[in-house]
């Protein structure tokens, strides 16, 4: 199995930067009415490249992986900002510490967009978060069974 990590993983960023971005992947649609999109595409197209040939080069697919991904972010916070005329970018989360994404959401600064970023030691994954508000519901006394579903937009 390829095992990149997730978009902005350290898996990806270590291996990116061993390989040369030379493998054309799909870009998904920006939906200029609700500014959303989504990375299925490409995560299926980089799931299929690696089945069909398991020996390809993984240095050479995360690259690919990483500048893609990164040009769809580029690219959509531009056309949001273009819509919105909003001029500041807060980059957070596990993809923050990519190393090619923080360089290239950096040089937006440079077109007058103001762009935020915590220090890596804050870039940490989604799933650490929400393990770290459950560690202190627990603390608190607050549980649930196992019945509980899940609440995209909960407040924590």
């Amino acid at each position: 199995m390829l095992d990149c990590g997730y978009p902005g993983g350290p898996k990806v960023d270590s291996l990116a930067k061993k390989g040369n971005a030379n493998i054309l992947l799909p870009k998904s649609h920006f939906d200029e009415e609700t500014m959303d999109f989504s990375f299925s595409g490409i995560k299926t197209a980089v799931i299929n490249l690696h089945h069909k040939n398991p020996d390809i080069n993984r240095a050479d697919l995360c690259a690919s992986f990483q500048k893609t991904v990164t040009e769809i972010l580029m690219e959509n916070v531009i056309k949001a900002i273009n819509i919105t005329g909003i001029k500041t970018i807060t980059l957070a989360g596990g993809v923050s510490a990519n190393s090619y994404i923080r360089n290239e959401f950096l040089k937006l600064n440079k077109q007058n967009i103001k762009v935020y970023m915590p220090d890596l030691k804050l870039c940490t994954d989604n799933a650490a978060m929400i393990a770290s508000a459950g560690y202190y519901n627990y603390i608190l006394g607050i549980s649930n069974d196992l019945n509980l579903n899940a609440i995209p937009n909960l407040k924590l």
